[in-house]
């Protein structure tokens, strides 16, 4: 029986039988059943065309067709493991580094974003030979053992769970809600500073520094933009105490900001992470990833004595699927598309905040946005409930769209790289309907927001559209040319 055949209400009998009850998906009270997709939009079982502006995996746009062609005739030859030679693997890594500092020049392939992060904590313990790890708030850095325990996004939310002696947990460097905002005099600084106390704390109880791992910018904590200089005196910190730095790139590289390649670019010419973990976007939808680091901490890890072996990490197929993505990206212009498109919808947003007053902030780069509610601009009272609404609202229009953050308040923009002007005219259309009849319910007007506003809402709801609250009742109605890809 094909995927498709069963009606919506069978698979989920059959789902609530047989997966594991906390796997979540997607509005769980009216959860949709996607059938397929193209580009930018995915359809369910009635043929129903939904824009999606959540799927960063998709990255160069749904089901693509060079894509697909160069997966099925790879399928058609070989596949196998890294074990044999294989030009696609060769041909792969070395145009994948074609798009990074020279300093970064060993790869490892792996299957997911997960696998690649708990491989680049191997690889930083190997090297340095100590143990401690330096994370930030809110992160989430994959679904393993080794990395729940570095993902305060996850291990925060278990009851009567201790936080590992290993592991210890930064400010993240959030200028808008954070420690230290944007009014202060060096906030990069600040937060910087900050893990230069935890590294001390950690020499004075005998432990000593391995990694200290980052998003680029952070996703799940709420659409992150780290202040410029701040990895860069962190990494400073970090290598003088003999760790390393880790750049997360699982969300957020292979041109999504637009100016740069890669996210932490963003930071500056002058700072290069020791490892780079990349996933989702790799293989646009293919299970695929890839951790690269530099020659010394390859050795290092070489120098273990113990193989590296990964059965389906670097196989021909995947690596024919990578090219052809980083084909398509250079082909289609979509890191310079992502740069006009995304300063094209931030500037709608930023439109709509003038005239919105649940929109507290509005953060990104290229085609990573970040719109953080609040019910009040003074003491930054997260809109939770009212986000949460905003996203089913936005389901009954067919566009999805999703929010996170620790407060569930920041609606999050990461669409496949195809994502047009018009796209982006649809949605804020959408949402500007939306917010003002929220408002309307509420009470809000911009001139009372800096006057104490309203009261947080109580909340039920939960990330992504899992459980709608009720709380809220209304009538229902150019990039940097040294860092683009380069071709050899």
């Amino acid at each position: 029986m094909s995927a498709g055949e069963l009606d919506k209400n069978s698979t989920i009998d059959l789902r609530k039988k047989h997966i594991g009850p906390s796997c979540k998906i997607f509005f769980s009270h009216d959860p949709l059943k996607i059938v397929r997709a193209k580009g930018q939009y995915m359809f369910n079982e009635k043929g129903q065309r939904y824009l999606d502006c959540i799927n960063n995996v998709a990255h160069v746009g749904h089901c693509h067709p060079e894509v697909v062609k160069a997966a099925s005739q790879q399928m058609e030859l070989l596949n196998t493991n890294t074990r044999f030679l294989h030009d696609n693997l060769v041909l792969y890594a070395k145009k994948l580094q074609a798009t990074l500092p020279d300093k970064l020049s060993v790869c490892y392939f792996v299957n997911s974003g997960s696998e690649a992060n708990d491989l680049a904590l191997r690889l930083a313990w190997q090297h340095t030979g100590h143990k401690d790890i330096i994370t930030l708030e809110n992160a989430y850095h994959g679904h393993v053992s080794s990395l729940i325990n570095i993902s305060p996004y996850k291990f925060q939310q278990l009851s009567g769970t201790e936080q590992s002696q290993f592991v210890h947990v930064a400010p993240s460097p959030d200028v808008y809600r954070g420690k230290y905002r944007a009014d202060h005099a060096d906030p990069a600084r600040a937060y910087a500073d900050e893990v230069k106390d935890i590294i001390e704390q950690v020499h004075k109880k005998g432990g000593k520094i391995a990694a200290f791992i980052a998003e680029s910018l952070q996703s799940c904590g709420g659409q992150v933009i780290p202040p410029v200089g701040y990895f860069q005196q962190v990494a400073e910190h970090v290598r003088k105490a003999g760790g390393v730095f880790i750049a997360d790139e699982v969300q957020v590289g292979f041109g999504r900001v637009g100016s740069h390649f890669w996210a932490f670019q963003l930071q500056g010419e002058d700072f290069v992470p020791d490892i780079v973990t990349m996933g989702k976007p790799i293989g646009n939808g293919h299970p695929m990833s890839c951790v690269v680091t530099t020659r010394a901490v390859a050795e290092a890890f070489m120098s273990s004595g113990m193989e590296y072996f990964n059965t389906f990490g670097g196989n021909p197929v995947s690596c024919a699927i990578g090219l052809a993505v980083l084909d398509v990206i250079e082909k289609e212009n979509l890191q310079e598309k992502a740069l006009r498109v995304g300063q094209y919808l931030c500037n709608l947003l930023w439109k709509l905040k003038d005239e919105h007053p649940l929109i507290g902030d509005i953060r990104g780069h290229g085609l990573f946005i970040g719109v953080e509610l609040v019910t009040d601009r003074l003491t930054l009272s997260p809109a939770t409930a009212e986000a949460q609404e905003v996203i089913y609202r936005l389901k009954e229009q067919f566009i999805l769209l999703s929010a996170d953050g620790p407060h569930r308040n920041v609606l999050k923009f990461k669409p496949p790289l195809c994502f047009t002007t018009e796209d982006a005219d649809l949605v804020v259309e959408k949402m500007d309907l939306i917010l003002t009849e929220l408002e309307n319910a509420l009470g809000l007007k911009i001139n009372n927001t800096v006057n104490g506003g309203n009261p947080k809402p109580k909340v039920s709801a939960d990330e992504n559209g899992q459980h709608r609250s009720d709380v809220i009742k209304t009538n229902q109605g150019t990039p940097h040319p040294s860092k683009r890809l380069k071709t050899h």
